[in-house]
């Protein structure tokens, strides 16, 4: 596969008479052929590096020999499960995912200044200007919010992977907008439930694996 993205969607499901918060794994992938495909959904009790390498697991076991680029969300760990089971693979953590952690930690009257210029980094036009972007960024706000600055040396490696590509493709990579759409989809199909009354509910296209709790989509 050329792109695989994975992220997770929270539902209720009812267990032991009580509605409890499950995470739906979602692999998207896109082909050679440029079309998207749902390699599969996975139950399971949380969202965790550990499950996503079971879900690595099962994806080789099925079949999915290599994949290019893997691009997700920021969950600790999770860069190295993706290498694990395919070691070639370039992981880019979502920028988008980044920055909504990032902006966190800044106090409301400078949102708009640090947005403008945090910006510089992340649509630097080469690697090259990104790192001085984020040199200058450090400059300006490094005293006031360490914190963030240092997310992003920390996990730059991954954060910037996208800038060896060619602009016109890059925000598909550095993205997990691709899957989120998937997940409103879901949750346009979902709107009418509070929570569903157990694991094994049928959806259509969906094929339940009740040993695996997972879900593929053909």
């Amino acid at each position: 596969m050329v792109f695989v993205w994975m992220d997770a969607i929270h539902y209720k499901v009812k267990e032991d008479g009580v509605y409890r918060s499950k995470a739906v794994y979602t692999v998207l992938a896109l082909n050679l052929a440029g079309k998207k495909e749902v390699l599969g959904l996975y139950l399971s009790e949380n969202e965790g590096a550990h499950f996503w390498l079971s879900v690595l697991t099962d994806l080789q076991n099925r079949g999915l020999n290599d994949i290019l680029i893997a691009c997700v969300d920021g969950l600790v760990g999770f860069p190295e499960a993706i290498n694990t089971i395919y070691p070639q693979t370039e992981v880019q953590l979502c920028v988008i995912h980044q920055i909504r952690h990032s902006i966190k930690y800044v106090a409301s009257k400078h949102h708009k200044a640090f947005m403008s210029d945090l910006k510089l980094v992340y649509k630097a036009a080469s690697r090259e200007a990104a790192i001085d972007a984020l040199d200058e960024l450090e400059k300006k706000w490094g005293d006031k919010y360490p914190i963030v600055i240092q997310s992003w040396r920390r996990k730059w490696d991954n954060l910037s992977a996208y800038f060896r590509y060619p602009e016109p493709i890059r925000k598909v990579i550095y993205t997990t907008n691709a899957i989120e759409s998937i997940h409103r989809q879901f949750s346009k199909l979902t709107k009418t439930k509070s929570g569903f009354p157990n694991e094994n509910v049928n959806t259509p296209n969906l094929v339940h694996n009740s040993r695996r709790k997972s879900c593929c989509l053909f």
